[in-house]
């Protein structure tokens, strides 16, 4: 009679455990399973591809590309003299395609770039958090200074990707409507073309290192909290509350001290005699103020309770 219960063929039994046996998971030097690597996790190809997937990448670039036809757009409905020689950077925008770059540099200097910044680098923690993914992707694992830095240099090649973009798309759409002519300085230096080129460029550069802060500050807030509106938000305010206070004259001197004080020393670079003095404090202000935000938050995500 057979009896009640589960039958499991013995011979099957046996096989299943000769084939246990033979299986050996070996021990690295570093104590880690045998075969694993730390490189080979979370790789910057991998996570970029990640990125530039996801909608508030596209719509962003996407915005910044069509900026300057709305820039235009703007100069056609109004009244705009492209012959002008004098006046601000907004009059002489139209007076030829470096000024149109200069101008789309001027404009979105105050709140755009900096918030280019700031969401790159404000979302990539604060949004794996928000998702309660971060906790898996530590387990895969991968070491927590390891997911810090390829996300920051992720964060840190898109946000440089927007910030050329605007001035490259800018200069394209200036020489088709204002034509590659001399660069127009308010103080009414004319520029070549060739210089005008590399001057932007120049400045690019300077606002790209410039916002260093901005990514330090954003990247320490996206690893103090789950929520990334408020890391990207945080990181906006502050810019624009040390824009407010840049502005009161009465604070004299310790104006010299805001992270944005020396936002805008690209523009004299304008110019056919520099003075660097403005540019090399800007520098040095972003360097310490973004030096000081980022060690900040590798101390700050290494302690961190992870529990989303």
């Amino acid at each position: 009679m057979m009896s009640e219960g589960v039958h499991t063929d013995p011979h099957a039994l046996d096989e299943l455990s000769d084939v246990a046996s033979a299986e050996h998971a070996g021990v690295g030097p570093d104590g880690a399973v045998e075969g694993y690597s730390a490189r080979r996790t979370l790789r910057l190809g991998v996570e970029l591809r990640r990125q530039l997937k996801r909608r508030r990448t596209q719509f962003l670039l996407g915005f910044v590309a069509i900026l300057p036809f709305i820039l235009v757009i703007a100069f056609e409905l109004g009244q705009s003299n492209p012959n002008r020689r004098s006046g601000g950077f907004v009059d002489l925008a139209t007076a030829s395609a470096p000024n149109f770059v200069v101008l789309a540099l001027f404009v979105s200097g105050t709140f755009l770039l900096p918030m280019i910044v700031a969401l790159f680098f404000g979302d990539t923690i604060a949004s794996e958090a928000s998702w309660s993914s971060l906790k898996y992707l530590l387990a895969v694992p991968v070491p927590r200074q390891r997911v810090l830095r390829q996300k920051a240099i992720v964060s840190g090649l898109l946000s440089a990707f927007a910030l050329v973009l605007l001035p490259l798309v800018s200069l394209g759409v200036g020489v088709l409507w204002y034509g590659a002519g001399d660069a127009i300085s308010p103080t009414g230096d004319a520029v070549s073309f060739g210089d005008s080129l590399l001057a932007i460029a120049l400045s690019t550069v300077y606002i790209i290192l410039q916002l260093a802060w901005v990514a330090g500050l954003a990247l320490a807030l996206s690893v103090s909290t789950d929520a990334p509106l408020g890391a990207v938000g945080g990181a906006v305010l502050v810019a624009i509350l040390s824009q407010i206070l840049d502005q009161i004259t009465a604070l004299e001197g310790l104006r010299n001290y805001l992270p944005t004080h020396y936002a805008f020393s690209w523009m004299d670079l304008i110019s056919t005699d520099v003075d660097w003095t403005n540019l090399a404090s800007g520098l040095l202000s972003a360097v310490i103020y973004g030096t000081v935000f980022f060690l900040y938050a590798g101390r700050r995500f290494a302690q961190k309770d992870i529990t989303s």
